[in-house]
């Protein structure tokens, strides 16, 4: 057991750290919506281009990978939607954003450095398989289910022309297409462009880290706590079942496993926040669970760790 905290505890430190900082007044909060926007608008977008550009398509984009943590990640969703409207009689556009909490686990600024900590950073083909699908799938689903419940009134090309700009709008989908787009074409991009490149990947992920502690500091632990632990209970528990379950059943090499399962038994990430505040629904329950379940993951991440060895 403590050789599995010695590889999750220092990702969590860091969280700790900049949780404290901002509690203790040493951090503003301005200076955390900066750090924020500089990690995910350009040094994220950066990792993900350097990394996808460089892949191996053809060996890292496998279809069980994929199959394995994308039904995990379309249970959980369905899960946490009709609990939310069922269980606990939530309305429909609540029931979205609760679903969409079970769906979008924290795969990068929690699954890339435990991954890289537990097993090098050699692993991590497969988990930027995962990310470069991970936005696209997820916004895709919980938008055209919210636009459906919603009534809107939009015809079917109103509903995909929002789902495709409120993608694109993202900046770390931009940053796997323009990857995606270097690797397809066989260019190689300049030396002094690829060395500039490289050192904001270095700033990224430390960076995010702190600033997502400092983020955690907004979110009180606060009402709907049965909802919460359900969210939780879905996420950390529920959807890595399920893509270990699968991935055993599809024959997933080890490593790709590890990947998967590891990237499901993420936290919601920030971004389960950022789409219920959206659409003005269960911002209490999105941002509680995100702070609940990143501290419940310091254990349930060790357990999986343990388990896939």
């Amino acid at each position: 057991m403590e050789s599995l905290l010695d590889v999750t505890l220092p990702v969590f430190l860091v969280i700790a750290f900049g949780y404290a900082a901002v509690r203790l007044n040493l951090f503003s909060d301005a200076g955390v919506d900066g750090l924020m926007k500089f990690t995910q608008n350009f040094a994220i977008p950066c990792l993900l281009f350097r990394a996808i550009s460089d892949l191996d398509l053809g060996q890292t984009f496998q279809w069980p990978l994929l199959l394995s943590f994308y039904t995990g990640a379309t249970a959980g969703f369905l899960a946490g939607l009709l609990g939310a409207r069922f269980i606990f009689r939530r309305p429909w556009p609540d029931a979205v954003a609760i679903g969409f909490c079970c769906l979008f686990s924290n795969s990068l600024l929690l699954g890339l450095p435990i991954t890289e900590r537990a097993y090098g950073a050699g692993a991590l083909a497969p988990n930027y398989a995962i990310i470069a699908v991970h936005s696209p799938y997820c916004y895709a689903l919980g938008i055209t289910v919210m636009e459906v419940v919603r009534h809107s009134g939009r015809g079917l090309l109103s509903t995909g022309r929002a789902v495709f700009t409120a993608m694109f709008r993202n900046a770390l989908v931009i940053g796997i297409a323009l990857g995606f787009a270097v690797n397809l074409s066989g260019t190689t991009p300049p030396q002094v462009f690829t060395e500039a490149v490289d050192l904001m990947v270095r700033a990224a992920l430390p960076a995010a880290l702190f600033g997502l502690g400092g983020v955690l500091v907004r979110y009180r632990p606060e009402g709907d706590m049965v909802t919460v632990l359900y969210v939780c209970a879905v996420g950390l528990i529920l959807h890595p079942v399920i893509t270990w379950g699968m991935g055993q059943t599809l024959g997933l090499g080890q490593g790709p496993l590890r990947s998967a399962v590891l990237t499901a038994a993420m936290a919601p990430g920030v971004n389960s926040y950022i789409f219920a505040n959206m659409y003005g629904v269960a911002k209490r329950v999105a941002a509680t669970a995100v702070l609940m379940a990143t501290a419940l993951s310091v254990l349930t991440v060790s357990v999986w760790l343990n388990l896939l060895g």
